[in-house]
This record gives C-alpha cells, structure tokens and sequence, in this order.
C-alpha cells in the first residue's frame, strides 16, 4: 500500500509505502500500488488505550445504563429496571450512590420484586441482587451486596451477550489500533475470545505486565506485597492504586523488591505531592485517567476528602516532575472515546492541564511501554490512523471526527465510507 502527500511528524509533506505490516519507506514521489491519497492530512501512529476493560464494554451492549447520566432518583431507577419480559434477568450497569442512595436486596426487591436483577457500581468493584437473583442463582448473601465476585458470578449466572465485533469497530472508528486489557484475573480463554478484535491486543496477567489489584479492606504489608511482586519477576507489574494507602504500600514494596522496566502504577487516583520524587527514582509509569475528575467532578466535590482533591488523577504535575505518564480509558468504567479523554486532560485546572500535543501523547506510547512515544519511522508496525486533517487542525478540536481511517499491519479496519450513491 502506498499513501500519497501526508503530513508525518519529522518528515513534513510525504508520501509513505507499506509492506508486509511495516513502514517501508517514508519519502517524496515514491512508487506503489494501491494507492490512497492523503492530501495533506497527518498520518499517525494508532492510538492505543493502555487501560481498559474490554469483556465488560462488549456486555455493556446487553446492559441498561442507570448511571448519573442517565437515571435521577428511584422512580426513573426502577422505570429503567422493570423494563423488558418480566422473568428474564436484567444487568444494570454504572450505578452511583447519586442516582437513589444505597443499594441492596431489600431496596431492589421494593424496586423490582418479580424478576432477577443484578447491578453494578460504577467503580466496577461491587454489584448488587434482588433476592429473585440471589434465589436463581443460589447464591447466599444476606444483603445482596457482591464485593470483587466477578468469576463466581461468571460461573453461576447466565453468560451476557458480547458485542465484541462492535466494540472493535467503534474502536477502529476512533483511530484505536491497539488495547491493554487491564482485568486483574483473566478468566481461561480471555486472550482467544478477545482474538476477533482487529486491534493488537496485550492481556494484562497473560502478557506482560501482570495485574495486581488492591483494596483498603484487605491491604497486604509492603513486605507482602514485595514477595508477591518478586514471585511475578521477571515480569513488571501494573498495581491498581486508587488511595492514597495503597500508593504508599506499592511505593514501599517496589523499593524493597526493586523495579523492573515496565512496572506501572494504575489509575494513581490520588498521588500526593510528596510521593512524586519517589515515583521518579522507581522511574515507574502512571498509567491514569485524566477524564474522571471532569466527568465526576460533582460526585467528587462531596465525596472526596478536601485533603486528596488536590492530588486527584494528576496529568501535568507528573510529567513536570520527571514521572513517566500515560493514559486509558478505563472503559467502560469511564468514557471508551480517547479524544474525550485528551479534552478533558486539556480542560483540568491550571495545574494539571496539558496542551493538546502532550495529551494526544497519551494515547500514542508503546503497549508494553506506555511512556515510549511511538512514531511512524521506517521500520515501524504499520499500526497508523490517517486524519481527514493536518495535525494543527486535529489538535485544536480533539475529535474523533478528524479521524478518517485506521490500519493495523497495513490492513484497513475501519469500515469503508460510502457516499449516496454506493461509491467507497
């Protein structure tokens, strides 16, 4: 394949020839067949989401979204559940205590007392069943709250519907070439069942690095957690750190088992501002979510504590201090759109704002390391995104509109345009 008169970063107006899933050659007047024309738009590396959740975005599909934004207050709560064939299970996903308070069986029995259903906290970290679903699936529990029970709730519930085949096309449709799977126990056969997607693909646990998830109520000693980290090793790890305890512990354990190329920090929801010169030594890779603090920025003004709202999902302060730093979506836990992502990097407070470069390189490192800035250099995975646009017009409105088609090892996976009349 050879892409005629596009803008490459480093080489300015050229045109760039594919072989074999590689950039052959970047240059002026170059031969090829199979030519597309890029009139002066900027072809760039694939974006890839270096944190994501992808088996729950693809059941999202078969889900009823009762989230902030789109439930308020029990009665829409309950409207939103009792719809579809009574008996039939229903999956709700994206709850927040903002909708109608806390959940547990005794309040979804007064809303829903015919049918089985299960619902999931936005965190992704708890779900909620009506006695009808606890009854059907003959679990006990007394309040029907589930904490970190996905793989038992794989095994006893009826398996959901995935849209994997539409994730990977609306993927594709926003210059996505690539994903980390960031599920921190991959059930048997995950990285196979992911293989339809287009993109490449890293299965955290699977691949490199390995998934070590932490939680408050059960927090190991950082003595415990460095024997965890070195039976991974060689291996890095990416610590899922979302308070403050939790970076502590991490910060403790790396020091004591010492640090390995690759080693990450996910989410880093809240790093104080004494952590970030440790961060640096460790040379560890933030990989976090500078959207959430936009995107739940109401839910944050009450329910964070004053002392941590300073040091929520930092961006600019990391890579001011020498911290390497990248970005996921955490979908479908937060937005599954990147260049959503990017403008709210570029629309935090002064202190964390980014320019818009800075925040498209979020999105461009390379999947095993996050904090290596890919480029399209002969030589390279032809994983590229061609703009309908040149970079300066894509970078002042951050969209997916400017997006006009992406290859993954030169093949086409975005779905072709056809005008009016059938024409590609």
């Amino acid at each position: 394949m050879l892409i005629r008169d596009v803008e490459v970063e480093g080489h300015g107006r050229v045109d760039v020839r594919v072989e074999d899933g590689r950039v052959a050659a970047i240059g002026s007047r170059l031969a090829g067949d199979a030519q597309v024309e890029g009139g002066g738009a900027a072809l760039l590396p694939g974006l890839h989401d270096h944190h994501i959740h992808l088996m729950a975005l693809a059941a999202e599909t078969a889900s009823v979204r009762v989230g902030p934004a789109e439930v308020r207050g029990r009665d829409e709560l309950a409207v939103s559940l009792r719809a579809g064939a009574p008996g039939e299970w229903v999956r709700a996903v994206g709850y927040h205590e903002s909708v109608a308070g806390e959940l547990d069986r005794w309040t979804l029995d007064a809303l829903v007392p015919d049918r089985p259903v299960r619902v999931q906290h936005r965190s992704g970290a708890m779900w909620f069943l009506n006695s009808a679903a606890l009854r059907t699936a003959g679990l006990e529990s007394a309040d029907g709250r589930l904490w970190r029970e996905d793989g038992r709730l794989r095994a006893l519930l009826p398996p959901v519907p995935l849209d994997l085949a539409g994730v990977g096309r609306r993927a594709a449709a926003l210059g996505v070439t690539g994903f980390t799977n960031a599920d921190p126990h991959p059930a048997d056969g995950l990285a196979q069942t992911l293989s339809v997607l287009p993109q490449r693909l890293i299965v955290m646990g699977v691949d490199r690095p390995v998934k070590l998830l932490l939680d408050d109520p059960a927090l190991p000693t950082p003595a415990d957690l460095a024997a965890t980290v070195a039976d991974v090793r060689p291996r890095p790890v990416a610590v899922h750190c979302v308070t403050r305890v939790q970076l502590l512990v991490t910060l403790l354990a790396l020091e004591e088992v010492g640090p390995v190329e690759g080693d990450r920090i996910e989410h880093g929801s809240v790093i104080p501002t004494e952590a970030l010169p440790r961060l640096r030594r460790l040379g560890v890779i933030v990989v976090t979510q500078p959207h959430f603090p936009v995107e739940r920025a109401e839910a944050y003004a009450t329910e964070v504590h004053p002392d941590d709202r300073p040091h929520l999902y930092r961006c600019r302060s990391l890579a001011e201090a020498g911290v390497p730093v990248a970005a996921g979506t955490d979908a479908p836990y937060g937005t599954h759109d990147p260049w959503a992502v990017m403008r709210s990097a570029v629309a935090r407070d002064a202190g964390e704002s980014l320019t818009p470069r800075a925040a498209l390189r979020l999105f461009l490192g390379s999947p095993h390391r996050p904090d290596r800035e890919r480029r399209v250099t002969v030589g390279s995975p032809a994983d590229i995104c061609l703009l309908h646009v040149p970079l300066r017009e894509a970078l002042d409105a951050l969209t997916a509109d400017a997006v006009r088609a992406a290859y993954v090892r030169g093949r086409l996976i975005t779905e072709p345009t056809r005008t009016s009349e059938g024409a590609q």
